[in-house]
């Protein structure tokens, strides 16, 4: 694979461990020249294929109402080309391992769609401002992410663990709900509702002029299910800090109708979001610890990844965009696009049911788009996806909850925030109270 930047990588890739300086004022300044507000190369490719950054997409589509459903600025636009199992050859080098496992898996119904590039990714003005003021003052102690507030800590990146931050903390809004479902589908085909419900999310990182008060808890999440029935009522909440030993999630079980905290919500724990069919840590591709892991830059890449995925929400059944081995591929966009690729592998004397994974992170808006991880017998086992919406009411490209896995050793997969038979999909909301994401308002609103 030609790698950009690789001389850079290898440089970093031997300091994973380190804790490294910030950004100096002389790179920080690159934010305001040649870099985007929020890190990203501003330039274009050699050859155009990838467009020069201009401010984003800032312009809601028409009719667009706070909650509703959500247009796609770019419905009109037609396939490029078409990747498929015969033609994959020719483009491996900008596919995934993952994305070519399906593509060899499932070769008459998988495919990759690739549209024109649109460097959508924007945000409001604070946050560019915070991120400037970031790259000087944010440093990770240890796994601690210190001196960062409101913004990307990390925008000139100088080790793996701090695109992992970068990740963690990309902007995707201050307060917001929505309302959709996770769907298990067998190796056979059978699709099992495993979760339904109204979730509000809250980034304390992001409350504009709240600095003083933010404690590390960064991202706060309350999920109350409505579904399927036997797990109707069921709720859980959550607290994500900064420093992960702080870390704290609760459940709520309707048959035992307490609440009850979970002793080890990280890693390759399951989830009960997600009936535990998918790992804390694959949530979003890639999320919560990275301690039991070394880590490592592999460099950036021009990669063809699903992006501005709005057409992904328009179809007005779950089962137009779910078909039996994947999703349906005449509703999901890829692009080409620049991304960091990063690997981690596990400690000696660690232990996890993936001891190798890469990790491939949207320059432009730090998104994890896409995930492989290896299992203990070095078999490519899952492949993670995640969808990043156009948003220009915030503005922000970023994913709804849409995020999901295949694995490719089973059959099975998992689509979460599958929205469309659903009439919210993200609504910004005022930020509730603090003690709304609690164990004790868990408890004293519990149902059934």
């Amino acid at each position: 694979m030609k790698f950009h930047h690789i001389a850079l990588a290898a440089v970093l890739a031997g300091h994973a461990g380190l804790t490294l300086a910030a950004a100096t004022p002389d790179e920080a300044a690159k934010l305001k020249t040649t870099l985007t507000p929020l890190g990203a190369e501003r330039a274009g490719n050699a050859d155009g294929s990838i467009p020069a950054w201009s401010g984003g997409y800032t312009t809601p589509v028409a009719g667009f109402k706070n909650g509703g459903r959500r247009g796609d600025p770019f419905a009109a636009e037609k396939p490029l080309y078409s990747i498929t199992a015969d033609n994959l050859a020719q483009h491996a080098a900008k596919l995934s391992d993952g994305t070519q496992a399906l593509l060899k898996k499932y070769p008459k119904t998988f495919r990759v769609d690739v549209y024109k590039t649109h460097r959508t990714a924007a945000a409001p003005q604070w946050v560019y401002d915070a991120t400037f003021k970031n790259a000087t003052s944010a440093k990770l102690d240890g796994e601690v992410v210190k001196g960062a507030y409101g913004g990307i800590p990390f925008p000139i990146p100088k080790s793996a663990k701090e695109i992992v931050a970068n990740n963690e903390l990309h902007w995707r809004g201050e307060a917001w709900q929505s309302d959709f479902r996770g769907y298990l589908t067998t190796a056979s085909g059978q699709r099992v509702l495993s979760v339904e419900g109204v979730g509000d999310f809250q980034m304390p990182y992001y409350a504009q002029g709240q600095e003083d008060k933010f404690g590390g808890d960064y991202w706060l999440i309350r999920l109350v299910n409505s579904g399927p029935p036997v797990r109707a009522g069921e709720a859980i909440t959550g607290r994500q800090n900064l420093d992960q030993d702080k870390t704290q999630v609760w459940v709520y079980l309707t048959g035992q109708r307490r609440v009850r905290k979970l002793p080890n919500a990280c890693c390759d724990t399951p989830t009960p979001a997600t009936s535990g069919v998918a790992s804390f840590d694959e949530v979003d591709v890639l999320s919560g610890r990275t301690d039991r892991f070394d880590w490592k830059i592999v460099g950036k890449q021009e990669m063809l990844i699903p992006y501005n995925s709005n057409r992904l929400h328009t179809p007005a059944k779950d089962s137009d965009v779910l078909l039996a081995n994947h999703l349906n591929p005449d509703h999901v966009r890829w692009e080409l696009h620049r991304v960091w690729v990063i690997e981690s592998t596990l400690k000696p004397g660690q232990r996890h049911q993936a001891p190798k994974s890469r990790y491939y992170v949207d320059e432009d808006t730090w998104v994890a788009v896409l995930g492989d991880r290896w299992d203990a017998n070095g078999q490519l086992w899952k492949t993670l996806w995640s969808h990043p919406v156009v948003m220009p009411d915030l503005p922000a490209t970023t994913p709804q909850q849409q995020w999901g896995f295949n694995d490719l050793v089973s059959g099975a997969w998992y689509a979460s925030g599958v929205v469309n038979e659903k009439p919210v999909h993200y609504k910004a909301v005022p930020r509730k109270p603090d003690s709304y994401f609690t164990g004790d308002a868990l408890a004293g609103e519990g149902v059934r």
